[in-house]
């Protein structure tokens, strides 16, 4: 996208496991993604709820044309990621998945690739999110070939996702 706007994303991730390698692909700033959110600031908006949380979810999506969702380990299991998929999905939003388990996090530690959250949703037609929607896989054993890979296909991954969708 030389000499394009960038596209505006909202990222989904498991915030516990995963704001550290969230960071990371952030900072590539291929696109304009949404802000990110403290810990003391997430805190604060699941003290008011499920109907806090949701309404929170719903005003990130306003303008967004991608969810981006990072999956780690324990992503697919989480509620509120599946939530922010089938909200993004229902509003037409693009929905695409980049792997981010090999990204080391704070402590220096890469994880294992957890299971796919898209097969975790299912459609009005019986079919799972997953046989819509791409979950990719960087390549590279290391972190920084992970990370290399991601940021030389972050914006042709949305571009695809926002085709598809």
């Amino acid at each position: 996208m030389t000499n394009a706007i960038k596209r505006r994303v909202f990222y989904s991730f498991h915030f516990l496991n995963d704001v550290w390698r969230a960071g990371q692909v952030r900072n590539i700033g291929a696109v304009e993604g949404n802000a990110p959110v403290s810990h003391n600031e997430w805190e604060d908006v699941k003290k008011g709820g499920n109907a806090a949380i949701e309404k929170w979810i719903d005003q990130q999506l306003v303008g967004r044309t991608c969810t981006i969702v990072l999956v780690g380990a324990e992503t697919a299991s989480r509620p509120w990621v599946r939530h922010e998929i089938a909200q993004s999905w229902n509003k037409g939003i693009a929905v695409m998945g980049v792997r981010v388990n090999k990204l080391l996090n704070s402590q220096g530690q890469a994880s294992y690739a957890g299971d796919n959250p898209f097969d975790k949703l299912t459609l009005k037609n019986g079919a799972r999110l997953s046989t819509l929607v791409r979950l990719y896989e960087p390549a590279g054993a290391t972190s920084q070939a992970a990370y290399s890979t991601i940021a030389n296909n972050l914006t042709a991954w949305i571009e695809a996702a926002i085709k598809s969708r």
